[in-house]
């Protein structure tokens, strides 16, 4: 067996403890926020990514609703899938929103830090989101398109309401 030569042993010992250093698990919120802060192209959690692709989903199944509404006769095939699909991610994102991911964190995010601020009114604006949610669900499948369409104002006024207080407008 060859011993490696001591000098190279020491050239590599400064990139063996970077390269364990690099590999310890960040875990708490603000270690997240620290680790967010201290290196602008670190990873995003993925909690981030999840919920802008549940919210971007919700929002394409919100529009296809309001695309059938606005064409002479609606298939309301694609009204209870959209509204099923709209009510499957509303109940996604729960634990969506972990304290650290958010705008103030250093994320590329609309979350704003009121979230965390007023934890009792975010939940009760997903809570309406759910609510509103299952209500289109079950008016969807009436096939009365009056109803859907003024479940569709409901519903956009839960996530106006979410909107309103916990995301950035950047329109």
């Amino acid at each position: 067996m060859t011993k490696a030569p001591l000098p190279s042993l020491l050239a590599a010992a400064p990139f063996l403890v970077l390269l364990a250093a690099c590999s310890s698990e960040v875990t708490d919120a603000d270690e997240i926020a620290d680790f967010a802060d201290s290196d602008p192209s670190a990873a995003a959690p993925a909690e981030i990514s999840q919920r802008q692709d549940t919210l971007e989903g919700i929002g394409d199944s919100f529009k296809a609703i309001r695309g059938q509404l606005e064409a002479g006769t609606p298939d309301f095939t694609v009204i209870e899938a959209s509204a099923t699909d709209i009510n499957r991610r509303a109940n996604e994102l729960e634990g969506l929103f972990p304290e650290g991911t958010g705008r103030d964190a250093g994320w590329d995010t609309e979350a704003l830090a009121t979230i965390w601020e007023r934890p009792d009114e975010f939940a009760a604006a997903h809570q309406k989101l759910l609510d509103e949610s299952a209500t289109m669900m079950t008016v969807a499948g009436t096939g009365d398109a009056a109803a859907v369409g003024e479940q569709v104002k409901a519903l956009g006024g839960a996530c106006k309401n979410c909107h309103d207080d916990f995301r950035l407008d950047d329109d």
